[in-house]
């Protein structure tokens, strides 16, 4: 029963939330000139240097597939990876709740016989690293050269754990270490490459917003990755910038600008994507799986 209600309020929430946001975000873009003003003078430079890092969370993203199922001992081939990575991308941003890692979930059981419940631990511990990265990235004002101690610490009681002979090192003994270890590398680079993303689009609006800023602003933006209920978290990764101000120090218009910004190359890429999967006839093939 509560199942069932539950699947009736979550697209009509979904939906509210999200005519809102648009309402919101329109009556904010009307009522500011200044934001319509900084929007026209973003550079085709600008736009492009985007796209391309765009390009490399793709290939980050496909990073992080691989090494995801090489925790299950599922080895998947480069070009297929990339494919079911671009088309899961798709369904991340219109599905709710993140719906691309249980449909990649769904199909490599089906082709290559996943284990579930390895795929779900592997993906656990990938949310796991994600959080731990955004939530260092988020704290980096405060912690400043203390990041790199908590880090460094990290790093090494996670080694310790893995090699010694204590009865907690036996569940992590049963993972690929080095797969793990990579996945870390993997995870901090596609944050990474998300924080110079933000930074590009900050830049353009504020010449003084400095990187420090921008990888603070990126700490907050992840976390709306688990709260997601409408596409591509609109509406709540906003919240948790606004929210968080008192972090990054990054005014409401500068936030509103760059995440109109980032919206739009989002959706260029999505759109590349998806001429990419209709001419690969990717979509066809995977959902015959």
């Amino acid at each position: 029963m509560t199942h069932n209600i539950i699947r009736i309020w979550r697209p009509i929430a979904t939906v509210i939330i999200l005519v809102f946001t648009i309402a919101a975000f329109t009556y904010y873009f009307v009522s500011h000139p200044m934001v319509r003003q900084q929007l026209y003078q973003t550079s085709l430079l600008t736009l492009l240097i985007l796209f391309g890092l765009y390009i490399l969370v793709i290939v980050a993203l496909c990073m992080v597939t691989l090494l995801t199922l090489r925790l299950c001992n599922i080895k998947l081939a480069a070009a297929e990876s990339t494919l079911l990575t671009m088309y899961a991308t798709v369904i991340n941003f219109f599905g709710p709740l993140q719906s691309g890692p249980a449909f990649r979930g769904v199909y490599l059981k089906r082709k290559h016989g996943l284990n579930l419940k390895k795929y779900t631990a592997a993906t656990l511990i990938f949310y796991m690293l994600y959080a731990l990265f955004s939530g260092l990235f988020l704290l980096s004002g405060i912690l400043g050269w203390w990041l790199l101690v908590v880090g460094a610490f990290g790093v090494a009681s996670l080694t310790y754990i893995g090699r010694s002979k204590l009865p907690l090192a036996k569940r992590f003994q049963a993972l690929n270490l080095d797969a793990l270890y990579a996945l870390a590398a993997a995870t901090l680079f596609q944050l990474s490459i998300v924080a110079v993303i933000y930074f590009v689009e900050l830049r353009s609006i504020q010449h003084g917003v400095t990187f420090g800023q921008a990888v603070i602003y990126a700490g907050a933006a992840n976390f709306s990755l688990f709260v997601s209920l409408t596409p591509g978290a609109i509406g709540f990764r906003e919240s948790f910038l606004l929210f968080s101000q008192r972090f990054h120090h990054i005014s409401s218009s500068t936030i509103v600008t760059a995440n109109i910004i980032d919206r739009s190359m989002y959706i260029v890429l999505l759109a590349v994507v998806g001429l990419i999967i209709l001419v690969t006839h990717t979509g066809r093939r995977l959902r015959a799986q």
